[in-house]
C-alpha cells in the first residue's frame, strides 16, 4: 500500500523520462532485487537523506547516459540498473555513504547475466 509519498514519488514519474516498467497500469517488476531496490529508493527519500527530484534527475541523467553509448558499446537495457546507478550517485553526494563504503558493498553484487 502506497503512502502519500510513495504515491507522489510515483506519480512524479509518470509520462517522463525516467518513467518505471508498468504493466497493466501497475508497476512492473521483473525481479525481487528491482522491487527492493524501488521501495529501498522511496523510503531512504522519504527519510530525508535525499530529495526525490534530485534523484530523478540522475536517474534522466543515467538514462541519458545509456542513450548517448555507441550501440557496440551499450549494455542491454535495463532500467532497474539505471536506477540503481542514479540511487548510488545520490547516495555518495548526499553523503549517505561513502565511496568507499559502496565499494564495499558492491564487491559482492552478483554480475548480471549480460554483463
Amino acid at each position: 500500500m502506497f503512502t502519500r509519498f510513495e504515491e507522489y514519488a510515483a506519480s512524479q514519474m509518470l509520462g517522463h523520462a525516467d518513467s518505471p516498467p508498468r504493466s497493466h497500469g501497475k508497476l512492473f517488476f521483473a525481479e525481487a532485487w528491482q522491487r527492493q531496490l524501488f521501495g529501498l529508493t522511496l523510503a531512504v527519500a522519504k527519510q530525508g537523506h535525499f530529495d526525490w527530484e534530485d534523484f530523478r534527475q540522475h536517474l534522466i541523467g543515467s538514462i541519458g547516459d545509456w542513450e548517448r553509448l555507441d550501440c557496440a558499446a551499450q549494455p542491454p537495457w535495463d532500467y532497474y540498473e539505471r536506477f540503481f546507478g542514479a540511487l548510488l550517485q545520490v547516495l555518495e553526494r548526499q553523503q549517505v555513504v561513502t565511496e568507499g563504503e559502496l565499494a564495499w558493498v558492491l564487491a559482492d553484487r552478483p554480475l548480471r547475466s549480460h554483463e
